[in-house]
């Protein structure tokens, strides 16, 4: 009786370690939004905000990715070349393409709208499933779909006075389009993971995508990363360590403890804290309808959350 005590004791402190570890997850990439914000206040353009935000990451991503290399725990059979260059377009695609285009929408709408269109990631994967991969979507599934568009379209009308309709539309459609690239890495993700491992994965991908986005600066950038106020690096490092290394690792170890179920929805807090930052360190107002709205893409992200798992 006390070693089944004792057992069940353990496994709830694993469930509840590994939600807290979800959780802060979820509130330090939430974070991310509010600091992109903050150094635009500097006039830097995304590109090299971009770039500085994956200089101050990607030598922990290597470091990481190494010592994981080295541990024999981590190693993994069966890879071949064609996994190779997955990993390489999964890189490009989900981490490069995504931050790019989140960084260029933050330009035109309120953080915490970007977080609620941003977080609308898993609908697109089952529109996505269902049109590639032939899927089918069930009733609860295209009710939690409506439900998601519903609300986001609801908070999109609740922020028409607080944004100009043009700058809305295309920082919306940049967000989107984050989004989708997000859902795509995703998608193609699930057959790399156990190959490599999350921490190998995350650190490759990461680096990958860092490369990419070196080669854009280097391509398309100002070509100024050393006279920019000094504001701008604070936050490019608080960016980077924060809201990109901790919580990338944090959520692989969370996955590992309650399971991707589980962690999708603690996960759902991510909107709800981004207003909450937003309201804090950027003065940004909310209002009684986009709170609704809000509400309302939750219900449907957890409805599809359920559902897949």
């Amino acid at each position: 009786m006390l070693q089944k005590i004792s057992t069940h004791s353990g496994l709830n402190m694993r469930q509840l370690g590994g939600a807290l570890l979800v959780f802060l997850s979820a509130v330090c990439f939430s974070s991310k939004a509010i600091m992109v914000k903050l150094a635009y206040r500097y006039h830097v353009d995304s590109v090299s905000l971009l770039t500085l935000r994956m200089a101050f990451s990607v030598p922990v991503f290597l470091i990481v990715g190494y010592l994981s290399k080295a541990n024999k725990g981590e190693q993994h059979a069966n890879i071949s070349p064609k996994d190779y260059f997955w990993l390489v377009l999964m890189g490009f695609v989900g981490y490069y393409l995504s931050s790019l285009f989140d960084f260029l929408g933050l330009q035109y709408i309120t953080a915490g709208l970007e977080r609620l269109i941003l977080f609308i990631y898993p609908t697109l994967v089952v529109v996505l499933s269902a049109i590639f991969l032939g899927k089918p979507i069930s009733r609860n599934q295209f009710i939690a779909l409506g439900l998601t568009y519903a609300g986001v379209l609801l908070v999109l009308v609740g922020d028409v006075h607080t944004e100009s309709q043009a700058n809305m539309i295309k920082g919306g459609l940049l967000i989107f389009i984050s989004a989708v690239t997000y859902a795509t890495y995703l998608m193609g993700s699930g057959q790399l993971i156990p190959k490599f491992g999350a921490v190998r994965f995350t650190s490759y991908a990461m680096t990958l995508a860092a490369l990419g986005v070196f080669a854009h600066y280097l391509i398309a950038g100002q070509h100024h990363l050393l006279q920019l106020p000094m504001p701008v690096y604070g936050y490019s490092f608080l960016m980077a360590m924060v809201a990109t290394v901790a919580p990338a690792y944090l959520l692989s170890e969370g996955i590992r403890m309650v399971g991707a179920g589980n962690a999708s929805i603690i996960a759902s807090i991510g909107p709800i804290s981004t207003i909450i930052l937003a309201y804090i360190f950027l003065g940004e107002q909310v209002s009684f309808i986009q709170m609704v709205g809000t509400l309302i893409v939750l219900a449907g992200i957890i409805l599809i959350t359920l559902r897949k798992n």
